[in-house]
C-alpha cells in the first residue's frame, strides 16, 4: 500500500468523496493524489469533487424512533431551497432509517451502510449530481431506552431544530421536556456533565469581567460563584426554569411528576458552521440552469 491514512484524509477533503472511495482511488493510482482525483471523476464522482469546496450549512435535522431506539441526524445542503426539496428530504429519511437499523457508531461506518446494494455515501453522491449542490452527512446520534422508559421528541421550523429525550416515565411530560430542550438550548443534562476545562474557562472569563468592572478583590470570588450558578441555569437542562412554569426549575417540575430525565440530544441545522451569503435570485437561476 503506497499511501497513508493522512493521504486518505487529504483526498476526502479535496474531493468530498467517501473514505472507501478514496481508498480505492489511491490504491488504483498507486498513491498518486492527482491520479486518484482523476480516478474518482472517471467513476462518476466528478460533480461531487467539483462541489467539495463549497459551504453546505443548510439542510435538515431529523429524528426517527422505532421501539426502544431513536436516532437524530443532520444532513446538509448549500441552500434552504434544496433543504425543502422532496428529493432531498426523502434521502434524509432513507439515511435515518438505515442508521436506526444498524450498529454504526461513526460517520465512516454510517456512510458505508448499504441500501439496495449502494452505500449511503453512493446515494449522497448520486443526489449531488441530480440536485446540483454539495450535500454532506454531518453527524448522528442514537439513543436507546428501557421498556419502562419513554421518548419525547420535538421538531421546530420544519426540521431546523430537533430534540430527543428519554424520561423514566410520563409521555406527556417527555414531550414538554423535548420542547424545553429545543427552545432553551441546554448543552448538558446537569452540572456533573460540564467538563472541568469548560468550567475553568468560564470562571476565568467571569473573573476577568469582575476585575474589569473595578470590583473589590475581596468580593470577586463570591461574585464569580454567583455568576457560575447563572451559567449553570443557562447550560444545564435541570437547572433551567421550566418553560411552562418558569418559577419552577426543570428538575423540580420533573420530580413533581415522579419522573426523571435520563439523557437527551438536541441538533440545530448548521450550528457552529460557517454560513454562506445567500442571493435568492442567483440560487433560483442556478436551479433553472442546472
Amino acid at each position: 500500500m503506497n499511501f497513508t491514512a493522512q493521504d486518505v484524509k487529504e483526498l476526502r477533503e479535496k474531493t468530498g468523496c467517501g473514505m472507501m472511495d478514496c481508498k480505492k482511488a489511491l490504491s488504483a493510482s498507486d498513491g498518486d493524489m492527482e491520479k486518484a482525483i482523476e480516478f474518482l471523476r472517471e467513476k462518476g464522482l466528478a460533480s461531487a469533487a467539483k462541489k467539495a469546496g463549497r459551504i453546505a450549512a443548510e439542510g435538515i435535522v431529523d429524528v426517527i424512533i422505532e421501539g426502544n431506539v431513536g436516532a437524530v441526524l443532520e444532513v446538509n445542503s448549500e441552500t434552504d431551497f434544496v433543504a425543502k426539496n422532496v428529493e432531498f428530504q426523502n434521502l434524509v429519511s432513507v439515511i435515518a432509517e438505515t442508521i436506526l437499523n444498524s450498529n454504526a457508531k461513526t460517520n465512516e461506518e454510517a456512510l458505508s451502510l448499504e441500501v439496495n446494494g449502494k452505500t449511503i455515501n453512493d446515494l449522497i453522491v448520486e443526489k449531488i449530481s441530480t440536485i446540483g449542490e454539495k450535500l454532506s452527512f454531518r453527524r448522528f446520534e442514537v439513543l436507546e431506552k428501557d421498556n419502562d422508559q419513554v421518548f419525547g421528541t420535538y421538531s421546530h421550523m420544519g426540521g431546523k431544530i430537533v430534540s430527543l429525550v428519554v424520561l423514566s416515565k410520563d409521555n406527556e411530560l417527555a414531550k414538554d421536556i423535548a420542547m424545553q430542550i429545543a427552545a432553551m438550548r441546554p448543552l448538558y443534562l446537569d452540572r456533573t456533565e460540564v467538563p472541568a476545562e469548560v468550567l475553568e474557562k468560564e470562571k476565568t472569563i467571569l473573573k476577568e469581567q469582575a476585575e474589569n468592572e473595578g470590583m473589590d478583590a475581596s468580593k470577586i470570588e463570591m461574585v464569580v460563584n454567583g455568576r457560575i450558578n447563572k451559567y449553570y441555569e443557562e447550560v444545564c437542562l435541570v437547572d433551567q426554569g421550566f418553560i411552562k412554569e418558569n418559577k419552577m426549575k426543570v428538575s423540580k417540575y420533573v420530580e413533581s411528576k415522579d419522573s426523571k430525565i435520563i439523557k437527551f440530544v438536541r441538533y440545530e441545522v448548521g450550528e457552529g458552521m460557517e454560513h454562506r451569503v445567500e442571493n435568492f435570485a442567483d440560487e433560483v437561476m442556478k436551479q433553472i440552469n442546472g
